[in-house]
Parts: C-alpha cells; structure tokens; sequence
C-alpha cells in the first residue's frame, strides 16, 4: 500500500512505498475532521445522492460516482502463459446504497450499506494538501473478495495512462485488467507462443491523468480490474481483486504536468542516466570475431557509436519459436569470449562502452542438458535453494517452473519477501561489475512470478507478482550504484508497476514484433513511450527494429522507419532480434547503411536537448517525449493524439508507422512550425497532411528554425563518439 488510514476516518497519512516493506517515508498528514480547508482553494463536498467532489480553484475535478461500491464474491481461472488473465467461473454482486452523507469542508464521509443490511462501508475522503486529497472504502461484513469503486465519467472527462499501454493513450472506453504480464504476441488475435491481449503489459498501474489537469492513483499491489465507461457510459468502474479496504489519491493538478509531478513527489522518479547515454548504442554478439567485426565495419562507416551491447554473453540458446536467444546465467561463456575481461578492456580502450544481460530466472541444473554444462547453474541455484531465497509451491517444495520462456530448461523464482534475496542478488550481479568492468545491461523479465507460488513471509503471490519488478530493479541498482557511486552505469529494463520509479533508470518497451501490426509491432511504439511519460518514467528506449519473430524478418523499410523513430527517442538502441540471421541490419545495402550513418548524426544533434530535458525529468517528472496535450492542454484536438509526440515543448515528431507510408496527416498545435529538413513554415490550429519519403519523416519545430538537424554533415565522427 502507498498510504495507511489512522485513528478510524479522523486521520490520513501519506507514505512512499519501495517494494513491499522495504521503505516507508512520511510525507504529509491531515485531519479530516477540520470544518475549514487549511488548503484554501481546494474543497471536497458530498451530495446527498452520494456523488463527492475534489473541487479546486472553484472547478469541479474527479468525482466519485453516486452508485455506491460494488463488493463481489466469485472463483476464477487463469487462462494464458506468460501473458495471463482471469476469467471469472462464478460471480455474486453486492452492490451498496447511500445510507448517509456527511460534509466537513476539506472532507466528507458517506455511509452505504447492501439491501439486507449485513454488509456496510465507508467511504472517507480528505484534502491532504494543496496537491493531493485521499480517499478510503472500507467495508464491513462479509469478506468479499473484490471491491467496485464507481468513478463518474464527464463528458469531456478522459482516461489517459495506465502504466505502459500500447494501443492508446486515452483508454476511455476500454475495459482490462492491470497486472504484472509478458506482455504477449499475438496482441489481435492472431497465433504466437505467448498469446497476449491489447491491454496485455510489462509495466501496468492502476493510474490514469485526465486531460482537463487531475488525476488518480490507486494504492494497492493487488490486480486491479478497470471497465472506463464502456458497461456504464456514465461510470468508470476500478475493481481491486481484495477484500482490503480501497485507497487512492487524487492528484490536483491544475495541469496534466503539474499531476506528473505530484505522483512523482509520491513514488519517486528514476535517475537519469550518465551522458554517454544519449549517443547511439549498438546490438552486437555470436562472439569476441562478430562483435570486433561490427566495431571495425561501424567504424569504417563512420557511424559514431558509444556503447556495445552484448546480450549473449553468458552463452547461446534458441528459444521455443526457433529464434536466438541467451543463456539465463550471470557469468561469460568462455568459449563464445574467452578472456572476457580483456575484451571488454580492449573495447573500453577504444572508446565504447561496454554493456551484458541479466534476467531474474535462477536455472535449475537438473533441468540443463549436458550441451548447455549443468554445473554452470548450479552455485546460483544450490545456493539460494539452501538460503531459503527461492519461492515455493503449493506442497512447501522449491517451485522450479516450466511454464517459462527458456524451455525445456526449468527455472526458480526469487522470493523477495526475504530481504536476504536482494542483498544476495545484489552481490553477484555487483561481482560482474567488479571482475569485468562492464558498464551496465538489460534487466530483463521480472513478469513471471507464479500466481500459485508460495512466499517467505506469506505474502499474496499476485501481490508479488506486481511489486516483482521493483525488487528485481532494486537488486540491479544496488549492484551498480555500489560499484559505480559516481553514476557511471546504465540499467534498462522492462518490467515494472507503481513505486519502479523510485528504483529504475531507463525502461525500454519489450518485445515488438518486427513488423508494421497495429498492436504487436512499430505502431506499439509511440503510445507506449507515451504513456510511460504519463507514469513517471521519462527515460525510455526500444529495439530498432523489433524483436519478435512475428510475421516474418524486418525488411529495409521497417529498419530505415524504426531508425528514424529511435533517432528522436532519448536512448538510441538496436536489437538484432530473435531472427537475428534474416532481419534486416544497417549494413544489408549502401542505401540502409547511409540513412543509418544519417540519424545517428541527427540523434547526436539532440543530445544537448536530450540532457537538458533529461534533467528537468529528474527534478519534476515531466517526460521527455512529451503527449501533446501536456504543451498544449488547452486544445482538445491534442487529446486523443497518440502517434505524434513532442520533444521537449517545441520540437513535434510524427513518426511513420505505416508500411509504404511517404505521406502522412499531422496535427499542428498554435504557432508557427518550421520544417527541421526544409526551413519551409506551416501554421499551426490545423490538420494536414504532409510528405514523408524514408530519410524525411515529419518532425517540426515550434517558432524557430532548427538548422542544426538538417546540417547534421557539419557534425564530425569525434562530436558524437
């Protein structure tokens, strides 16, 4: 929970959460009894049909829905692999009246109870501070194990967010679940090992920003269950899967930047990555000849490249579908780099840096062929198994899981209800810093928690499952914050949920699938960063071009698309993919390996504007990929917008995504927008459709010209490494 109720309803008070019992810090608390709102401009008022209103500055902000809560008995399924839902089998509904209201000026109290009288609640509400009120529904009575809070739905109201969806930003209308999940291929319906669904994600939170400047924040780990006026046209319904009692913040704004922040000054924000990051960063591996071979052909382009990822260094192994992947193991292959210290030394010597891999999978050794060398595994495994550091299932056994990505090997889980376990985790990962001198990963996974596993400290698994992320990153940030104090070190992963943010650096979107579908591949994208800047994560990257295997290899046109887009993304990064040996790579033909010599330029032309936003995220939150109604709030055309974005405030970007596109329709905000590639000028207040051959998608600047990008020539090799 993100916050606690004290003495009865009298009381609220405000706490950060750092994983589950990790960190508590007061932040603020205020007395619900006050009769005058010491907050001034910031009221919450009770109708005697049961509606309470935040009002601030005189204007009507979140309301709740008179329709009282909705308490549920049911059973469910699991139904899915990775990318899991719950299907309801049996389902009672107990829905609860208004009883009684009661108004205090900075709070308001309303009582309801169900048609017999046998279950009761309370719903208590207070204004914090001049930023944030807090509401609480507990009930009592028959335990239920749900519980339905109605949100009224304005006409104009909007529902952005979510944590990272990737079919939308503004989800009114829709209907799903929020928990921890693979996210999924397969997204529309169609065949893939991990089928998912539109609203399948890595990084859910039961959080949303309305456009009009407000916003909410549930406080709970437990799955929540949102239906956003799509049953009801005139109710927004958040169900949390608990019998607990339901608490959530509202955060007042008076603009959608100004929630960004708040929640923020709640949750924490991630830090900033060092300034070797926003150069380009380049997917190499298949061993030491393959990595040196695409350093010297890089270098023989002129491409200016900063670091080397080098995902497979632990080892080799093909996933289910047939695509390349790693080895689930924290140390090198010495056969695929030997002396892989020295590597990494020669590659630091030459300039770049030099980043691995990880993953939270502890592999089973009894489960590894003879191939794959079983005692590899085994110190890891045997050691936590001893240490009581592995989560167990059902009979009290070590839970060693199948249902993974890298079968047939089986996998545990580590179980941080233990604090051993991230103290644990930390050191080894730490031990690869320290021995190799590499300068961060790829923190992988972190969704895979089983809802079945039984943990230490007999915490709910589901509970688990969502906060597992924030340990996870918890335990990659303590190893490299021990071993590079001054900050020299990046991290990215993909995981996460309410509270990652106080732990995370960089989180990039998954596992697109390299082609153009609406919900698997490069169209994913800009929502997806998009609403991560919603939640509080300004720092975000993606594999240019894709990963999953999809409907086939990327080609040049997804490649020289997907490169553009990831120029005007903070952290510029490739992937080979999971069909590494066909996709399409920069150096397949002249034509790709010039467009690609071009944004790399044009990315190290940003990095200035990239750093300085970068550290304007750090302090306040405010994304730097911006929504467009985050600049332009007033304009209502920009609050459906999720496939153009703003860096910064003044520079709009409108990525193609839609294959054999060369022309595309743009939303221009008020003002005057230059052309970045030819200086010409287009008015703002208006829709139009504009060219968009490759080499030139539509990125505009408000107000001034940026000569700088389309001279990107001026730039020498030397600028940019």
């Amino acid at each position: 929970m993100l916050g606690t109720h004290l003495d009865g309803s009298d009381c609220m008070m405000r706490f950060r959460l750092l994983g589950i019992g990790l960190l508590f810090a007061m932040l603020a608390s205020a007395c619900s009894k006050s009769s005058e709102s010491p907050q001034g401009n910031v009221q919450i008022v009770a109708a005697e049909d049961g509606a309470v209103e935040v009002i601030v500055g005189g204007n009507s902000t979140f309301t709740v829905a008179p329709t009282g809560p909705v308490a549920r008995n049911f059973q469910e399924r699991v139904v899915g692999v990775g990318a899991i839902t719950f299907e309801r089998i049996t389902e009672s509904a107990d829905p609860l009246s208004v009883r009684s209201v009661v108004n205090g000026g900075s709070s308001a109290r309303v009582e309801y109870a169900n048609a017999s009288g046998s279950r009761t609640a309370t719903l208590t509400a207070s204004v914090l501070n001049d930023q944030v009120s807090e509401f609480r529904v507990e009930l009592v009575g028959p335990p239920a194990d749900s519980i339905a809070v109605g949100v009224r739905c304005d006409a104009d109201g909007t529902f952005h967010g979510f944590g990272e969806q990737y079919n939308a930003t503004n989800q009114r209308g829709e209907a799903f679940q929020l928990l921890v999940n693979e996210q999924g291929n397969g997204r529309d319906g169609s065949l893939a090992p991990s089928v998912g669904n539109e609203h399948t994600t890595y990084f859910p939170m039961p959080y949303y920003v309305d456009a009009r400047g407000f916003g909410a924040l549930f406080d709970t780990a437990r799955r929540v269950d949102v239906d956003l006026c799509l049953s009801d046209e005139e109710v927004a319904w958040f169900e949390v899967v608990s019998g607990a009692p339901v608490q959530w913040r509202v955060f007042h704004g008076p603009t959608a930047l100004d929630v960004i922040r708040q929640l923020g000054d709640l949750v924490g924000r991630p830090t900033q990555p060092p300034s070797w990051a926003y150069r380009l960063w380049m997917a190499a591996q298949g061993g030491w000849a393959n990595v040196l071979g695409e350093v010297s052909g890089l270098e023989d382009a002129s491409i200016p490249v900063s670091a080397f990822w080098v995902q497979d260094w632990g080892g080799i192994r093909i996933n289910p579908d047939g695509g390349f992947g790693v080895q689930y193991i924290w140390e090198p292959d010495e056969v695929l780099y030997p002396d892989f210290a020295g590597g990494v030394a020669d590659l630091h010597e030459a300039g770049y840096k030099f980043l691995t891999y990880a993953n939270p999978f502890i592999v089973d050794p009894a489960t590894v062929s003879e191939e794959d060398e079983p005692p590899r595994f085994a110190p890891r495994f045997d050691s936590m198994d001893e240490m009581g550091l592995l989560v167990k299932n059902q009979m009290g056994e070590t839970y060693v899981d199948f249902v993974a990505p890298n079968i047939p090997q089986g996998n545990a889980h580590p179980d941080f209800s233990n604090p051993e376990t991230v103290e644990f985790i930390s050191e080894l990962l730490r031990e690869v810093v320290d021995t190799y001198d590499v300068d961060g990963w790829m923190a992988d996974f972190g969704e895979w928690i089983p809802v079945d596993s039984v943990h230490g400290d007999g915490s709910d698994a589901i509970e688990r499952r969502n906060t597992f992320p924030i340990d996870w990153q918890l335990a990659n940030r303590t190893a490299l914050e021990g071993a590079r104090p001054d900050g020299d070190w990046v991290m990215f992963a993909r995981s996460g949920f309410t509270g990652v943010q106080e732990v995370a650096q960089i989180h990039w979107l998954g596992d697109q699938d390299t082609n153009w579908t609406v919900l698997d591949g490069l169209p994913t994208v800009v929502p997806a960063m998009l609403n991560l800047g919603l939640a509080g994560q300004p720092f975000v990257t993606h594999d240019i071009a894709g990963f999953g295997r999809g409907t086939g290899p990327s080609d040049r046109e997804l490649f020289q698309r997907w490169t553009e887009l990831g120029a005007f993304t903070p952290i510029m990064r490739t992937h080979d993919g999971a069909d590494k040996v066909n996709n399409w790579r920069w150096n397949a033909d002249e034509e790709t390996t010039n467009h690609f010599r071009k944004f790399a330029y044009v990315h190290c032309a940003l990095m200035d504007d990239f750093m300085r936003l970068a550290s304007e995220a750090e302090q306040t939150g405010a994304p730097i990929l911006r929504h467009l109604m985050l600049v332009f709030p007033n304009d209502r055309e920009t609050w459906d917008i999720s496939d153009q974005f703003l860096i910064g405030d003044s520079l709009l970007v409108a990525p193609v995504t839609e294959e054999g596109a060369t022309s595309r329709s743009v939303y221009f905000p008020a003002g005057t927008w230059y052309d970045v590639w030819t200086g010409e000028t287009v008015q703002g207040g208006q829709r139009s459709t504009v060219g968009a051959p490759i080499g030139s998608p539509p990125v505009y600047s408000l107000d001034q010209d940026r000569e700088d990008l389309r001279n990107w020539e001026s730039l020498t090799y030397g600028d940019c490494r």
